[in-house]
């Protein structure tokens, strides 16, 4: 270890040097004199070489970012209540979704059904085709071919072979 005086000479130009350092350490004179310059060289007093964590500073440092990770997901996972805007939208979401339903509800009950035998207009099947139905055709010119269709009541297929009616016929 190194005398006081010596210290005082080498403390300003080499205040990393570990025998300046370990007297540092050691003399409680040198340190009061010296922290009243460096308030610093209190904190280079303490040392820390022998502070090393357990397993080395890589687990220290694996443990700490471990640790930070851990908290960032706590509070991701934090239940946060909604807002008053998404609990309006909720509730006129579900307040129409009932209110349909229970007009739906009341318009199917209160529609009488029909006599037994009568189709309502409303249930009637649409026509299939936008062309014009013949009733009757008398024509001398013309070939008229019928066919009745099989276990079907007076469902029939007619075709009218004609070279003077319109093509859209």
């Amino acid at each position: 270890m190194i005398s006081c005086d010596l210290f005082r000479v080498r403390y300003p130009s080499s205040t990393d040097e570990p025998a300046v350092l370990e007297h540092l350490r050691a003399c409680d004179a040198c340190l009061a004199a010296v922290a009243t310059e460096d308030p610093d060289a209190l904190f280079r007093a303490i040392g820390g070489q022998e502070l090393l964590p357990p397993g080395g500073v890589d687990a220290f440092v694996g443990d700490v970012m471990r640790e930070v990770r851990l908290r960032s997901t706590e509070n991701s996972m934090e239940r946060r209540p909604a807002s008053w805007s998404r609990r309006l939208a909720i509730a006129a979401t579900l307040a129409i979704g009932l209110i349909g339903g229970a007009v739906v509800y009341q318009l199917e009950r209160t529609q009488a059904p029909a006599p037994a035998g009568i189709t309502p207009v409303a249930a009637a099947r649409p026509a299939l085709t936008t062309l014009a139905a013949v009733e009757t055709y008398h024509s001398e010119t013309a070939t008229i071919i019928e066919v009745p269709a099989e276990g079907v009541g007076d469902v029939r297929v007619v075709m009218v072979f004609d070279e003077t009616l319109p093509v859209d016929l």
